[in-house]
């Protein structure tokens, strides 16, 4: 049976990929009459999404549609919402869903655009959101893709993955968000389509402190196909598939997100190679770069299932402290000399 539409879809979150995935929203439901709601944190900026439909902090004078409104009250934005898309930092979303659960409709859908691994826990977002709603796997979907926002909130043209446990439900959000410039993908690998989301962080902020070191093109492309390649061993390992990684969520998402400037991971890193500190990066930064924050909590599950992943831990060392940006390359390079096609 086809599921109905939706009666209205609230985004909670208003960064610059919640703002840009709402306009993408509401450019496709424009026709059928569903409200798109915003939540933002900051009264001025639902203020500012009201009166002037723009986000200016984040999408500069990117206009929104007039189906999108905004308020920073989480129960008026979340009731009446069958569908609920959660684009918040990864690291708030336990404490976050801890309030917002109370105002979920019962037979709500989530959809994750969050890409980060929880530290302490190392469990994907999806698993979270399972855990502490406990809605089931079927009305649990995630969200990736070569996803830079600005890009799409000028309307360039992408497409993405939609990854659900319930094809009917993958196939209902991907309907639901066919703009004319932006073409959603289904598949059924939530834990590869998360996990290539996850790690591309990390890859991307290596291939920052490569460009920050004034390193060419040789070896940023040398840190892009390994970088898949250790991603593809812990996806595997874990149960995923080796098609997702060849796709949109995988290698797409990499070469995305490792080669633009608009990348959040890339700035970080190219900060770092410059010479930046860690905090001084932080400081420069008005979004969170979700590769610094997860990039402990990938390490660790890669030892925990004995996945040799030496580009991550080689960025884990310099977040850490215990390895010099400049040393980086050199300790790549010095590893023991192996078949490229070598699971290890």
């Amino acid at each position: 049976m086809t599921k109905p539409l939706p009666r209205k879809i609230a985004v909670m979150g208003a960064g610059s990929w919640g703002t840009t995935f709402a306009k993408v929203l509401a450019d496709s439901v424009a026709d059928q009459g569903i409200p798109v709601q915003i939540w933002a944190r900051r009264d001025d900026a639902a203020n500012e999404i009201n009166e002037r439909h723009t986000n200016s902090r984040y999408l500069r004078e990117t206009k929104l549609p007039a189906n999108i409104s905004a308020s920073s009250n989480q129960r008026e934005v979340l009731e009446g919402a069958d569908l609920v898309v959660l684009a918040i930092p990864s690291q708030s979303l336990r404490r976050e869903l801890a309030v917002f659960k109370k105002y979920f409709e019962p037979e709500a859908v989530l959809l994750s655009l969050m890409k980060g691994l929880e530290r302490g826990t190392d469990l994907r977002m999806s698993e979270v959101i399972a855990e502490i709603t406990q809605f089931p796997e079927d009305r649990i979907a995630v969200l990736s893709g070569p996803n830079l926002a600005m890009e799409i909130a000028r309307e360039q043209p992408t497409a993405s993955v939609v990854a659900c446990a319930d094809s009917e439900t993958a196939q209902w959000i991907a309907e639901l968000c066919s703009a004319p410039y932006f073409r959603p993908y289904t598949n059924d690998d939530v834990l590869g389509v998360e996990l290539g989301g996850i790690v591309k962080n990390i890859i991307a902020l290596a291939v920052g402190m490569c460009d920050g070191m004034g390193m060419g093109d040789n070896t940023k492309s040398t840190v892009i196909t390994r970088g898949l390649a250790e991603t593809t061993r812990l996806v595997l390992s874990l149960g995923g598939r080796l098609d997702t990684l060849a796709g949109l969520s995988g290698l797409g998402d990499l070469v995305a997100t490792c080669s633009s400037s608009l990348s959040r991971n890339n700035t970080a890193g190219r900060l770092l190679g410059q010479g930046l500190f860690l905090d001084e990066v932080n400081d420069r930064m008005s979004q969170t770069a979700e590769g610094i924050k997860s990039a402990r909590a990938v390490f660790d599950l890669a030892r925990a299932h004995e996945v040799e992943m030496p580009i991550t831990e080689a960025v884990v060392m310099v977040l850490e402290g215990s390895l010099s940006v400049e040393n980086m390359a050199a300790r790549l390079l010095a590893r023991e000399l192996k078949s490229e096609g070598e699971q290890n």
